[in-house]
C-alpha cells in the first residue's frame, strides 16, 4: 500500500481551460489525472451528435489532448480517470488508442466503463414496477417518453476500481459521479472496503472539492479575489490522500491561484443540498462533519469526514425535447438608455399580441440594469447608464411563432426608438429546448460493467 496518492483535477466541465491538464501532469509530480467533463445539458448535446454520427457522442477535446500529455503520463506513470465518454465510451477510447498508435505507444490498456445508457431499456424499467417519476412534480416519465433525447444512470466509485484493478491505465466512462472519479483511485491504492462509509465520505468530499477545476484554488472566488496571484496560469486543485482518509488539498507551486481554508470552503459549498446528506452511489457524506486546517502555503488538510451508508437507488438523469426558444439582442446609448429599452420592450410584445403568436414564456433583460438581479435591481439615476443591452428571449412549443419572433427584432431598429446598435449575426433562429427529467431507480435494475481495450507492443 502507497504511503499517500496524488490526484490532480484537470477539468471542470467540458469547454474548461484546455491547458490546464498538461499543466498538471507537466509541472509537477501526480499519481492520476481525473477529468470531468460532464453536466446534465452535455449528456444531451453529445445525444444528439450521436444520433447524427455514431462514431461521436464523446467530448472531442480529448484526442487531441491525449497527444500532448500521454508521452508524459507514460513516462510518469500517471493514469487518467475520465467521464469524458459521454454517450459513447467506445468510440472515445478507440480514438484515444488510434492518437497512441499516432505517436509511437505500443502499450496502453484502457477500461471502458458502460452500462449507465438506459434510454433503450425505459420500457422494460417500466414494466419492472419503476416509473422513473421526476423527482420534481412526482410525475411518471410515460408522459415524455417519446421526446426522450438521453437517459443516464449516475454511477459510483466502484466501476472504475474494478478498471484500475483490471490494470486500465486510462479509465473512460459515461455518466459517472464527479466525486466519483476521485474516489475510486483512493479505493484502488488503499484497499479501502466498501461499508466503511467514513472513509468512503472522505474520498467523496475530496472529489467535491476537485470536479469544479480552479473554483477551488481561486477562480470565481467570493472572498479577497484580488489577492489571488497569476490568474493567467492558475493552477488547478490536487487531492493529496492518505490511507486514513486524511487529504490536502494543494497545487503546483510553479502555478498560479491560491489554496487557504476560504477556497476550499467555497466549493465545498457548491451545489449541495442538505449538508448533512451529500447522497452518492457510494455513502452519504455528512458534511458538518468536515474540518478544514490550513498546514503550509497552498496546503489546506480536510479530515474528520463521517459517512452514512448508501442509498438502495441510482440517480438517473433523463433530457427531453420541450419546444424551441431564440435569443435576440439590441443596444441603446445614452441619452435615456434605459427608458429607451423599456419601451421597445413594450413595442415588441405589442405586435407579438397583435400576431397572435403561441408563447409559453416571454422575457426581457436590460444588461447593465437588472440581467443579474432581475426585480432586485436597485433604480438608478439613467443619467449615469451609457448604454442598455435589451435581450429578448422567447419559449414555445411552436416552431412557427418562435421563427416569426426572429422576423420582428430587426424592424424595431427603423420603427422604434432612436440610437439603437448592436443587431448582429442576423435573425435569430430557433432552437431546440431541452428539459431536465431527474429520477431514482433502484439498483438492482441495472449493471455496470467494464470493457478492456487495449494495444500490445
Amino acid at each position: 500500500m502507497k504511503e499517500k496518492i496524488r490526484i490532480a483535477s484537470g477539468q471542470g466541465f467540458w469547454g474548461d481551460l484546455i491547458d490546464a491538464p498538461y499543466n498538471q501532469v507537466a509541472n509537477g509530480d501526480i499519481d492520476y489525472l481525473v477529468m470531468d467533463y460532464l453536466a446534465e445539458v452535455t449528456m444531451s448535446i453529445l445525444q444528439k451528435q450521436k444520433n447524427k454520427n455514431p462514431e461521436l457522442g464523446y467530448a472531442r477535446d480529448i484526442p487531441e489532448l491525449m497527444k500532448r500529455i500521454l508521452p508524459i503520463c507514460k513516462e510518469k506513470n500517471i493514469k487518467v480517470i475520465t467521464n469524458g465518454g459521454g454517450v459513447n465510451p467506445i468510440s472515445c477510447a478507440k480514438a484515444v488508442l488510434g492518437v497512441a498508435k499516432s505517436i509511437g505507444i505500443n502499450e496502453l490498456k484502457i477500461g471502458v466503463l458502460l452500462g449507465d445508457d438506459i434510454r433503450e431499456k425505459i420500457d422494460l424499467i417500466i414494466d419492472s414496477g419503476c416509473n422513473l417519476n421526476d423527482m420534481e412534480t412526482g410525475e411518471p416519465i410515460q408522459s415524455v417518453k417519446d421526446k426522450l433525447l438521453s437517459a443516464n444512470v449516475y454511477f459510483g466509485a466502484f466501476p472504475i476500481v474494478d478498471a484500475l484493478d483490471a490494470g486500465a491505465d486510462i479509465v473512460i466512462t459515461g455518466r459517472t459521479t464527479d466525486t466519483g472519479l476521485t474516489l475510486a483511485p483512493m479505493i484502488h491504492e488503499f484497499d479501502w472496503a466498501k461499508d466503511n462509509f467514513d472513509l468512503m465520505a472522505a474520498g467523496t468530499v475530496a472529489g467535491h472539492i476537485l470536479e469544479c477545476g480552479a473554483q477551488a484554488t481561486g477562480g470565481n472566488f467570493l472572498g479577497d479575489w484580488e489577492s489571488i496571484d497569476n490568474f493567467a496560469s492558475i493552477g488547478f486543485p490536487i487531492a493529496e490522500a492518505y490511507p486514513n482518509g486524511e487529504v490536502i488539498i494543494t497545487k503546483h507551486e510553479s502555478l498560479g491561484g491560491k489554496v487557504s481554508i476560504e477556497t476550499v470552503s467555497e466549493q465545498l459549498l457548491y451545489e449541495i443540498g442538505n449538508p448533512k446528506m451529500y447522497i452518492t452511489p457510494d455513502c452519504i457524506a455528512d458534511f458538518t462533519s468536515i474540518q478544514l486546517e490550513e498546514v503550509g502555503k497552498d496546503r489546506v488538510k480536510v479530515f474528520g469526514v463521517k459517512g452514512e451508508p448508501d442509498t438502495p437507488s441510482y440517480k438517473v438523469s433523463c433530457s427531453y425535447s420541450s419546444g424551441y426558444s431564440a435569443v435576440s439582442t439590441l443596444t441603446y446609448s445614452w441619452p435615456q438608455a434605459l427608458t429607451k429599452a423599456k419601451a421597445v420592450d413594450k413595442i415588441l410584445r405589442q405586435r407579438l399580441e397583435n400576431l397572435n403568436l403561441q408563447f409559453d414564456e416571454i422575457r426581457t433583460e436590460f444588461v447593465g440594469y437588472n440581467a443579474c438581479h432581475g426585480p432586485l435591481a436597485a433604480d438608478i439615476d439613467e443619467d449615469l447608464i451609457n448604454e442598455i443591452v435589451v435581450r429578448f428571449a422567447v419559449r414555445s412549443k411552436d416552431y412557427n411563432s418562435i421563427e416569426r419572433f426572429g422576423k420582428e427584432i430587426a424592424p424595431l431598429i427603423l420603427t422604434g426608438p432612436p440610437s439603437v446598435t448592436g443587431f448582429a449575426g442576423g435573425r435569430p433562429k430557433p432552437s431546440e429546448v431541452v428539459a431536465y427529467w431527474p429520477a431514482l431507480l433502484p439498483k438492482n435494475l441495472v449493471q455496470p460493467y467494464i470493457e478492456i481495450m487495449e494495444m500490445k507492443s
